[in-house]
């Protein structure tokens, strides 16, 4: 792809958003509570014949703010700026509360930008993101 598509502006076409509730094999628990189905929110965007795909793990109603409170301030927003797009839908939620699964809904969809970028350039995601590390800092908790 030329360098003058990484420049230009993509403005974002097309947000689609899916929930599944995926059963598990057996019933799952973190201590706290037991489940037996997952659900999954899948955000697909289209710009420039591209699509970038997200997801998160979050409740249904994270689907409905994609769809009620998201794409109104995302479809039309350049592909390539993604902080941009990002302080939209923060603003977007700021009467709802930024936490919890409205947070869940933007992660969703920051993510397919940045996979839409990604793709939009022709790179790995992990390339524009800055590539690999020879350490990182962890931490781990569980229930």
């Amino acid at each position: 792809m030329s360098t003058t598509v990484a420049r230009a502006q993509v403005p974002i076409e097309r947000l689609a958003v899916t929930a599944f509730a995926v059963p598990t094999d057996a019933p799952e628990s973190d201590g706290t509570l037991e489940w037996d189905s997952t659900t999954l929110v899948v955000v697909e965007l289209e710009a420039g014949g591209v699509r970038g795909l997200g997801y998160t793990y979050a409740d249904a109603a994270a689907a409905a703010i994609v769809e009620r409170r998201l794409r109104e301030c995302v479809v039309g927003c350049d592909a390539m700026d993604v902080p941009a797009a990002w302080q939209a839908m923060c603003a977007a939620v700021r009467n709802i509360g930024l936490a919890g699964v409205a947070a869940a809904a933007i992660s969703a969809v920051d993510t397919a930008i940045w996979d839409l970028k990604a793709r939009l350039l022709e790179l790995p995601l992990v390339a524009l993101l800055g590539g690999a590390r020879e350490s990182v800092p962890v931490y781990g908790s569980g229930g």
